[in-house]
């Protein structure tokens, strides 16, 4: 159970720590410098289904994955959120088409950017937990 509360509280922090990463990124312009339409609003609305999701990807590092080598393990793991998000989550449930194009060709960059940030934080968490 200790492991099952870790890895969640540890996807929720990484996730707040994305989502705060993704508001900054848009506020300042750099997605839109890359030629991506992402700069979401600062609300609890926007920002709370982010933290619960992150949490509960965050049972991924769960899986015997790599050892102790954490950081390719955060790059995996980012993968595999950004593979769902690109191709269930955009076109399935959104309007932003295959990969979320319909944001910039570079979104797919852009997604695996914060999905990274997400597991990299999550990973030091757990490391420091």
């Amino acid at each position: 159970m200790k492991k099952w509360l870790l890895v969640f509280a540890a996807g929720s922090l990484g996730a707040l720590v994305s989502a705060l990463a993704m508001w900054l990124a848009g506020r300042y312009g750099l997605t839109q410098a890359m030629g991506v339409r992402l700069a979401p609003a600062l609300s609890a609305h926007w920002l709370y289904p982010r933290i619960v999701w992150g949490g509960l990807w965050g049972f991924l590092f769960l899986l015997p994955l790599f050892g102790g080598r954490w950081i390719l393990k955060s790059a995996v793991l980012a993968l595999i959120v950004t593979l769902v998000q690109l191709f269930v989550i955009y076109p399935y449930t959104t309007h932003y088409g295959v990969a979320g194009l319909e944001l910039g060709m570079l979104m797919p960059l852009a997604v695996y950017i914060f999905a990274f940030i997400w597991a990299l934080t999550a990973a030091i968490s757990l490391r420091l937990a």
